[in-house]
């Protein structure tokens, strides 16, 4: 009967331990499956401008956000998750929050790698309340463009373009957060 017993509760603490990991979300790979999203990320970069290796080989650090979602309709709003990187090591996670407001309507997905090209302009950005102001440009990335391209105020932004259209005349700018490994 013991022996029974025990089995009982075994299975459920496994039920209960199981259950509330699928409420809180926890993965276990994770961490795992979003490094592989930022591999596919920068082989995307690289194959559409392969000049962009000199700003990953030349940067202090970088940021990765495969994927961010951008949609509106007057007011918009977008998202995405990236990992930072220090030295090419990973160091940690950031968010990309936008809004804007004006004329505009649709929806966007596209990948966005921002550089950092000292210690200084890291170190700004992972004190959390990093802003790219709407006068800030982000190069679209073609074959070659990176060649000219050079750092403002330290950072250096590029998008790839995933899918949808949008179509906007709006002022707004690009909010992140960073996160510790």
């Amino acid at each position: 009967m013991r022996k029974l017993t025990r089995i009982y509760l075994t299975i459920i603490c496994i039920a209960v331990v199981t259950g509330l990991t699928s409420c809180a979300g926890w993965d276990p790979y994770k961490e795992q499956k979003e490094e592989e999203q930022v591999k596919i990320t920068i082989t995307s970069f690289l194959e559409k401008d392969p000049s962009l290796k000199k700003f990953f080989d030349q940067a202090y650090g970088y940021v990765v956000f495969p994927n961010v979602g951008k949609g509106a309709y007057i007011v918009g709003g977008g998202y995405g998750k990236g990992i930072v990187y220090e030295k090419g090591i990973s160091i940690g996670y950031a968010t990309i929050m936008q809004a804007s407001v004006g004329l505009q309507i649709g929806g966007q997905g596209f990948s966005e790698i921002i550089f950092f090209k000292d210690k200084y302009t890291l170190d700004y950005f992972r004190q959390g309340n990093y802003e790219l102001s709407a006068q800030a440009s982000a190069v679209a990335v073609n074959m070659g463009v990176a060649a000219n391209s050079d750092y403002s105020e330290g950072v250096a932004v590029f998008t790839l373009p995933k899918v949808g259209l949008m179509a906007e005349a709006s002022v707004g700018g690009q909010k992140f957060t960073f996160e510790q490994k």
